[in-house]
């Protein structure tokens, strides 16, 4: 089965490089960036890397997994003040959004998983220990770590009964697991999943993602552009949406008599899809990229505001009060609730959120509203809207409940 796994990674390799020729952006513009932004890879090692140098090496898939794991990589520096970090993405939308992030000492594309990258790579990170977050598991790499004996940990695992591991084709996979030293997973039916593969290095911890939230309220969330627009008015914050989200999102806007303002923080911001979101509100609408373009704006006079920047909604999330959370309608399903639970506040979502154990926790609690229709999204936001208790009690939920669940780093950290 590796023989057949090292085959298919070879072959894909080889067709991303014809897809992103003849693709159309913008997906076709997103492999170009998988497929160029590995070229430089072993290069840019080798010249921040020397053979004496001291490292460690996480491993993120995306922005999501990078977030996850920060509290943990802030730890270790400080830990191991003289070890380089070393951070490697898989996804585009991981490593584009952070390669200038500044815990990391050298961050780069994950090179694909063939027994030639992975040989080279950890020839040249030569990592005296190394963390994935959350998955992904690469079997060529991880082979290679545990033939050079490096001690390697998963934190923030999850693991269920459809993944690779638990078929019984799955046994190259399977095998790949003898290279952790070490599990820290989120939950018991996790730990039970690896208990009946006889894996008894394995502890719960918890969620980081929890004290990466939590350690926000201790930050400067203040943005002096949005306190102007707000204005003491009640506002909504949509963050992270998706057309499907926005095209209920605009018929609530466009129709409400409601003294309310709104900022919407769009998952995709082209400009081709942040023109048509602003030309379909009825209301006066700004966009963040007006800003400093010398028009004289006084911003308490627009109801709508279009966040067309990334790097700054968690900032935004704290003047909330409350928060749609987008993704709900589409794949893999809602984005990062935490964000604006950790502010107290109470949260909308769509109906795929029951892959994400917080989600289904806050909804289950009554701090997030799960809604499917125009008509539930009109219902949730008034009943928030109108019922100042109702608003201010499932804020305190969602509050209480990421401040409950703070505490994972902690764990990782005591077993390292």
């Amino acid at each position: 089965m590796l023989f057949l796994y090292n085959l298919i990674v070879q072959i894909v390799a080889f067709l991303l490089k014809i897809v992103a020729l003849f693709t159309p952006k913008p997906f076709g513009a997103k492999i170009k960036l998988f497929i160029d932004g590995r070229k430089p890879v072993f290069q840019i090692l080798e010249s921040k890397i020397s053979p004496n140098d001291k490292t460690i090496w996480f491993h993120a898939a995306s922005l999501g997994e990078y977030e996850q794991g920060l509290p943990v990589i802030e730890k270790i520096k400080i830990k191991y003040p003289n070890h380089k970090i070393v951070l490697t993405f898989f996804s585009p939308s991981g490593y584009e959004v952070r390669k200038n992030n500044l815990i990391a000492d050298v961050t780069v594309y994950l090179p694909l998983d063939t027994k030639k990258n992975a040989k080279q790579f950890l020839s040249l990170v030569h990592p005296e220990m190394a963390f994935f977050i959350k998955y992904e598991y690469w079997p060529n790499y991880l082979n290679e770590m545990r033939r050079l004996g490096t001690p390697t940990y998963l934190i923030s695992g999850i693991f269920r009964e459809n993944q690779l591991f638990f078929k019984w084709y799955g046994g190259f996979y399977r095998t790949a697991l003898n290279t952790f030293t070490y599990f820290f997973v989120q939950n018991e039916s996790s730990k039970k999943l690896l208990i009946e593969l006889g894996k008894t290095n394995v502890a719960i911890s918890g969620d980081t993602r929890f004290d990466r939230v939590a350690a926000i309220l201790e930050k400067d969330n203040s943005l002096d552009f949005i306190e102007s627009f707000k204005n003491d008015t009640l506002t909504v914050v949509a963050g992270s949406s998706w057309p499907k989200d926005e095209s209920f999102l605009i018929n609530y806007i466009n129709h409400t008599s409601k003294k309310i303002k709104f900022i919407i923080a769009p998952h995709n911001i082209k400009d081709e899809q942040i023109q048509e979101l602003q030309h379909s509100i009825t209301k006066k609408v700004v966009l963040y990229s007006e800003l400093g373009t010398g028009r004289d704006l006084s911003l308490k006079d627009f109801d709508v505001f279009i966040i067309d920047t990334i790097g700054i909604l968690t900032k935004i999330y704290s003047y909330a009060d409350i928060a749609y959370v987008g993704g709900g309608f589409g794949n893999p399903g809602v984005h990062n609730i935490l964000e604006p639970a950790t502010f107290g506040v109470p949260i909308v979502i769509g109906s795929n959120y029951t892959h994400f154990a917080e989600a289904s926790a806050l909804v289950n609690l009554g701090g997030c509203i799960s809604i499917s229709t125009t008509t539930e999204l009109v219902d949730a936001f008034s009943n928030l809207i109108a019922n100042d208790d109702v608003r201010h009690e499932k804020g305190h939920i969602c509050s209480t409940f990421v401040q409950m669940n703070k505490g994972a780093t902690a764990i990782i950290m005591k077993n390292i």
